[in-house]
């Protein structure tokens, strides 16, 4: 179905929407309380950057924050706005709020999955036990407000447990997946000077044991300002010489929450760190509590008593999101290994089993479900069973993906597709029930977030490409950046090109109805005889061909200008596939005549793999680079990649 006022309707929101969501709940609680009425999401949305201050307030209130405040903003500057100045908050004391609270004990908050040991389950009472047990361990280590706690653990119940317990007593946290490679770790945990380390000696992936311990060495080795090392029993190899978990929790604590200021570091998260050293982004317990209570409730839907699964590691920012459910009463799924194993449907069958409410995961798997036919009801029961959102990011998700997810649910089930950032470790575009879904498209703005387009001259652009802009200051926009005296990488980062705006980094396309298009980092953005081409809209294309597993396509100018320079295609092959003449003319006939004669490469060459940072982001500028004749080792972390051996196949690739 198509409307040409509003786009490519494919969903409408339910006529009973604001009876049966949390965004309902917060409409009517607006109008109760601030006489404020709204008739559409896009009215709620102009009023939340009109009024930041009221809407902010409104989150606070609605969700009755512990604390006082007397400003919302002290500052609109940016970067150095000031959010809820003199006002002290807890983000782990809202996080175990339902827990404590009255008969929500005995439900379940946590189940846990993995390939490496049997399922866990935790009940709400049994986390705050833990949380007080592992807060009052760390404290004994001498853990004190302003210390850093380090953790190379998966994504596993522990991780969780000793994160709450760190920002109860008002420790910044860090953490790394155990797939990152010992140099990885060290250049993002060593800028921040851990006091505490916690670890796994090794995990399963998939069928295969994975002994980290040399690397868990040699990241002790380089950290040195690490007092004590706390070992996590998971999988059959120990780590030596550490305090073990059980010693850690064994006496019990209250689970109390030390009271920090509103911009207080509640962790850090790391950039790639593809090139060079990670930047280090330094998120406040008063921004993540504000930003993701909108977030879960208002956009996500999430509710008390619902379930979250998200297939992520804890060197992503969606852990950190997916998290945050517990602040709205909601449980958590947690999962653990190789995402495919034993087969696609895994993933399925889990959200079957644990009735999961919301399912977050990739435009990848979602397309490779579509290539294999599966027919998630089947496993799901024949229905939806529970799910009601699958939410969507790490890249943009194609039109085709959504066509899939409606032929299988129907209107059952609302398809999010999400943009934001590890920067922000949010979001600045996304759906909600309130908002229709729109195909191959992102439904809109989030609330309270002024986004839009810019051109180079910094003037806003509409139906038209252009930078991703953030005019207004959020909540979770960094504090800073760790080790960065006077701001100066922080305002490179964001604020050079358009001062006072925040750029983040995405071509985008801002439809006249407000919806949003995301065609790949503006860094590398193809430009052809000075037209922009979005990488996403290759991959689209390219990767829907029944021959192609994944794609990369980066464009070499021309220096001298006489010519619209070299556009590569590089190919991952499907087993039993051939790139031959017949297969190239097809690629080039297919972009020719879905996207535009633009499209077409140049060169079209197999190789074995794609290069992923290892939160998925495909290497598009490094791989430029080494194309343009700079050393692999030079311009990529080998231990911060995926696939890292299969770049010298793209220089060979370009040469023949």
């Amino acid at each position: 179905m198509s409307d040409d006022a509003l786009g490519p309707v494919m969903r409408r929101p339910a006529a009973d929407v604001l009876d049966t969501t949390a965004i309902g709940r917060y409409v009517g609680w607006l109008a109760a309380e601030r006489d404020l009425r709204f008739d559409d999401y896009a009215a709620l949305w102009e009023w939340s950057v009109a009024e930041p201050e009221d809407f902010w307030e409104s989150i606070w209130d609605h969700f009755a924050v512990d604390g006082d405040h007397e400003r919302v903003l002290g500052s609109t500057e940016m970067p150095g706005a000031q959010w809820f100045p003199g006002s002290t908050v807890n983000y782990a004391g809202h996080m175990l709020r339902h827990a404590l609270s009255g008969d929500a004990g005995d439900d379940v908050a946590i189940i846990a999955r993995s390939q490496t040991r049997e399922p866990v389950e935790l009940t709400f009472a049994e986390l705050a036990d833990q949380v007080g047990r592992a807060r009052a361990g760390l404290a004994r280590l001498g853990v004190q407000a302003g210390d850093r706690v380090v953790a190379y653990l998966p994504n596993i119940p522990e991780a969780l447990v000793a994160f709450l317990a760190a920002a109860s007593l008002g420790a910044t946290w860090a953490s790394c997946a155990p797939e990152f490679g010992s140099r990885s770790v060290v250049d993002r945990f060593a800028q921040v000077e851990p006091t505490v380390l916690l670890t796994v000696g090794g995990y399963t992936h998939g069928a295969k044991a994975i002994d980290k311990t040399k690397e868990v060495a040699a990241i002790r080795a380089g950290l040195p300002t690490v007092r004590n090392v706390v070992a996590v029993p998971f999988g059959p190899v120990e780590v030596p010489d550490a305090t073990s978990w059980d010693e850690l929790l064994a006496e019990p604590g209250p689970p109390e929450f030390d009271p920090v200021p509103f911009d207080h570091p509640l962790y850090v998260l790391f950039s790639s760190g593809t090139t060079g050293l990670p930047k280090v982004i330094v998120h406040s317990h008063g921004g993540i509590l504000l930003e993701h209570l909108k977030l879960h409730a208002l956009h996500l839907d999430t509710r008390p008593g619902d379930r979250a699964l998200w297939f992520t590691t804890t060197a992503w920012a969606m852990w950190n999101i997916t998290i945050s459910a517990m602040l709205v009463g909601g449980s958590l799924v947690l999962l653990d290994g190789n995402p495919l194993y034993p087969d696609l449907q895994e993933q399925w069958r889990i959200v079957a089993e644990t009735g999961a409410s919301l399912l977050g995961t990739s435009p990848g798997y979602l397309m490779a479900c579509r290539a294999k036919g599966i027919r998630p009801t089947e496993l799901l029961g024949g229905s939806a069973a529970g799910l009601r959102q699958i939410g969507v990011t790490g890249a943009p998700l194609p039109a085709e993906a959504f066509d899939w997810i409606a032929e299988q649910f129907g209107d059952d089930v609302l398809v999010n597709s999400i943009s934001g950032g590890t920067d922000v470790c949010s979001a600045f575009v996304g759906g909600g029930p309130w908002q229709p879904v729109y195909r191959g498209e992102i439904a809109g703005p989030c609330l309270g977030v002024d986004v839009t387009a810019f051109d180079p001259d910094g003037k806003e652009v509409v139906d038209e490409l252009g930078e991703l802009v953030v005019r207004a200051p959020m909540p979770s926009m960094p504090v800073r950046f760790w080790g960065d005296p006077g701001d100066e990488r922080y305002r490179e980062a964001y604020f050079d090109t358009y001062p006072g705006v925040w750029r983040h980094g995405d071509w985008v396309i801002r439809t006249r109805y407000r919806s949003f298009v995301v065609t790949g980092r503006s860094d590398a953005t193809l430009n052809r005889g000075g037209v922009r081409l979005g990488t996403a809209e290759f991959y689209s294309v390219v990767e829907d061909l029944p021959e192609i597993d994944d794609s990369l396509v980066v464009h070499l100018e021309d220096a001298t200008g006489a010519t619209s320079g070299n556009l590569m295609l590089f190919v991952v092959l499907r087993d039993g596939a051939e790139l031959d003449d017949t297969l190239r003319g097809r690629i080039r006939d297919t972009l020719r005549a879905e996207l535009s004669p633009r499209h077409a490469p140049d060169v079209i060459a197999a190789v074995p793999a794609v290069p992923r940072t290892l939160t998925g982001k495909k290497l598009e500028k490094p791989i430029k680079q080494v194309l343009l004749g700079k050393e692999p080792a030079d311009v990529i972390s080998a231990d911060a990649v995926s696939d890292f051996d299969a770049v010298a196949a793209y220089r060979d690739a370009a040469r023949t």
